[in-house]
Parts: C-alpha cells; structure tokens; sequence
C-alpha cells in the first residue's frame, strides 16, 4: 500500500509515473511587524492592514526581512538530490499527500531519474523543486567521476522500463541505491530509506509545508498574521 502522510509528517512515498508541468515563479514573501504581531505579505504596504495607520519609518530591528523559499531551480545544482511533486507544483497542486518524484542531478544539472518508461535525463521540468546536496565543499575527485558513476549506474538493468514497479522499484529506489553505490566506494556505510529520509528529507518537507501554508494564505487574503513567539499560549 502507499503510505500517504500529512503536512507535518513525512512526504508521501515517492514514486509514480513524473509528468512536467509549467512553473510559476513564487513571489517573494515579505514579514514585517505592526500592532504587536507579525504580518506576512507579498510586499510592504503604506499602511497597516490590521490597523489601517501609516506604516511609518522602521528602526533596524523593525526593518522587514525576507521569508526564504525553499524550492530551487534542480537544474542550477550538481549532484543534488531533487524532489517535486510527480503530477504540479509545490505551489499549486501539492497538498501534503501528493506522489513525490525523485531523482539525482549530474555535474550540469541534468536531472537523472527513473519511472516507468526507465531512466530519464531531464533538462527541464524541475524548476521549483526541493535540491538537497550530496557532496561536501572540496569532494572534486569525486565530483570529477559523478557523471561517469551516474551514467554507468543508469546503464544497468535493473532500471530497464519494465522492472518498474510504482511501489517497491521506482523513482526512489532508483536514487538511494545509487546513493548508497556512492557511500560504498567511499567506504562509507550505506543508508536505509528511513535513515535517508529522515535525516535528509523530512527536515526540508517541513519547512516546505509551512512556507506553502503560509504562501497560500497570503495570496488568497492579500496577508497574513500571526502572534509573536512570545504572545503565543501553544508552541507553534
């Protein structure tokens, strides 16, 4: 059976059969504080929308900041691990149970990865995703041999279109056993798929799942509020 999973728990199983989608930019997210409470919009307004008073001149700590999206173009990073939802956007279509797809990007981020009709070599199609790095800052020998790895792994038969199987051979198969072929000529030990995605993915969908909330809400009300840490009588 699939496991699906809310917003605040893991990502739903990855795998599925990927379909590209056109991306839209999300717009950049803005917090800036009025009337004792924190107000999220797409840009800093004249006037308060709570209060309807002139925003006014702002001190440092008063200054807006920047909510950082977490979604990346996959084709800007080298060998990365990506995610997006196999059928939309993060954006639009992704609510919290989705299917997941999944795959490896190479040196020029091209996006490796596995469905039924086998390995496919994307140049395009994973422009708002979730990228997380699997090498560390000063790995080049093996950054030098990462595109020959990825191409002979992909080569195998075992990701041939008909071994596919939506459930137990898929797209997530395919990227942690080429992550472990990886760990393993390194002589470093290989890693579950519970291991991996709870170290490695679950953090990020977190964060995606609340700057969606978030993204959503402010674009359908025009902005949105909530109490500082400090008034709040329940952690967040």
């Amino acid at each position: 059976m699939r496991k699906r999973q809310s917003w605040e728990g893991a990502p739903s199983e990855p795998g599925g059969k990927a379909m590209h989608c056109a991306t839209e930019a999300a717009k950049p997210l803005i917090k800036f504080n009025h009337c004792k409470k924190h107000i999220y919009s797409f840009s800093v307004p004249a006037s308060c929308p709570l209060c309807r008073q002139d925003v006014g001149p702002r001190t440092l700590d008063e200054a807006p900041v920047s909510i950082s999206s977490p979604f990346t173009n996959g084709h800007q990073g080298k060998c990365s691990f990506v995610l997006r939802p196999t059928r939309g956007t993060f954006l639009r279509e992704y609510d919290g149970r989705s299917d997941l797809h999944v795959g490896i990007t190479n040196t020029h981020g091209v996006v490796y990865n596995y469905d039924a009709r086998g390995v496919q070599r994307d140049t395009a199609g994973w422009e708002q995703s979730v990228s997380i790095p699997l090498l560390q800052p000063g790995m080049f020998g093996l950054m030098d041999q990462w595109d020959k790895y990825l191409e002979d792994f992909s080569c195998t038969g075992a990701w041939l279109p008909h071994r596919y199987e939506e459930d137990e051979h898929n797209c997530y198969t395919y990227t942690l056993s080429f992550i472990n072929c990886v760990l393993s000529a390194e002589g470093r030990e290989r890693l579950s798929k519970r291991e991996f995605t709870e170290r490695f993915v679950l953090p990020r969908t977190r964060l995606v799942s609340k700057y969606i909330v978030l993204y959503r809400a402010v674009e359908e009300h025009g902005f949105h509020v909530t109490d500082p840490p400090d008034q709040r009588t329940s952690p967040p």
